[in-house]
């Protein structure tokens, strides 16, 4: 005789539901989709102030049209059969997305601090990595806007530009590795320093180290021995070295197009894990 199934298990018990083992790839599609969703709130901050991106482009703007100009005329520094401008405009516009991938990773953080954002961000779900990622997406497609506005500015100047489209799509692909690495690296400094003036002094302390320990405005081969040791394992050369190649109608690639996406890919990665540890830190 078989007896009737009961409705509720003994002591208030229901059946279980059947555990799913996490599977690789939707975990992939889970992180992709929450930096996506933390990239398009980030973005959304533009809508705000769109008048950022032209003030961030004032300065670089003034390297081309004084620096780049006194320069040329001068032929105080060798670049081969490249002119000085067009060998320097691939340098600005690495110099452009520095600047604005470090005063906006670690100072943002540390206003969304301020407010209580972060805190809301940790007590969600959110995989700390996809809240790094998305920060980091959303500095380059920031940067993209410097990318027009360094071309319209280089073509007016003269300056043989690559205007090829996979070309182009290069260009921007290696401004998207090159702003995610240094607001990662932002990130990780405001992550530790926690304060806007600290922030704010310590950024304006890298940058320029970085851009002077780089390709951008002189080629390597005129710095002492110390210096190109710092050039080689700073990530702006080898940014610089792909826009170099890929931006100019006439420019080569010391290091090859493939070899510098790799290093920089490989220094993203590195950051990622390094400020996903560290990212808690900045709610204490």
């Amino acid at each position: 005789m078989k007896l009737p199934e009961r409705d509720v298990m003994p002591n208030a018990w229901v059946d279980p539901l059947p555990k799913r083992r996490p599977h690789f790839i939707s975990a992939i599609r889970e992180l992709i989709n929450k930096t996506l969703v933390i990239a398009e709130l980030e973005v959304r901050k533009l809508r705000h102030d769109p008048t950022d991106l032209v003030v961030r482009s004032v300065q670089p703007a003034l390297w081309l049209l004084i620096f780049g100009q006194v320069f040329t005329k001068t032929r105080a520094i060798p670049t081969g059969d490249l002119p000085y401008l067009d060998f320097m405009s691939a340098g600005i516009l690495a110099q452009s997305v520095l600047f604005v991938a470090i005063f906006t990773g670690g100072m943002t953080l540390i206003w969304e601090r301020d407010l209580g954002v972060v805190h809301k961000f940790l007590a969600s779900p959110t995989p700390r990595t996809a809240i790094v990622l998305g920060k980091a997406l959303a500095c380059g497609v920031r940067c993209i806007s410097q990318v027009f506005i360094i071309y319209g500015l280089a073509f007016f100047l003269g300056v043989k530009l690559n205007l090829n489209p996979l070309a182009f799509l290069q260009v921007l692909l290696i401004v998207m590795l090159g702003a995610a690495c240094f607001c990662i690296f932002s990130l990780i400094i405001g992550c530790v320093v926690k304060t806007r003036e600290r922030m704010t002094g310590i950024g304006q302390l890298i940058t320029m180290p970085f851009f002077f320990a780089s390709n951008a405005i002189y080629p390597i081969s005129l710095m002492p021995g110390w210096l190109k040791l710092i050039s080689h394992i700073n990530p702006l050369t080898y940014q610089v070295d792909a826009l170099r190649g890929k931006m100019l109608l006439n420019g080569i690639s010391l290091y090859g197009f493939s070899v510098d996406c790799t290093i920089l890919l490989l220094t993203l990665i590195g950051l990622t894990y390094i400020c996903g540890k560290l990212y808690p830190r900045v709610a204490m």
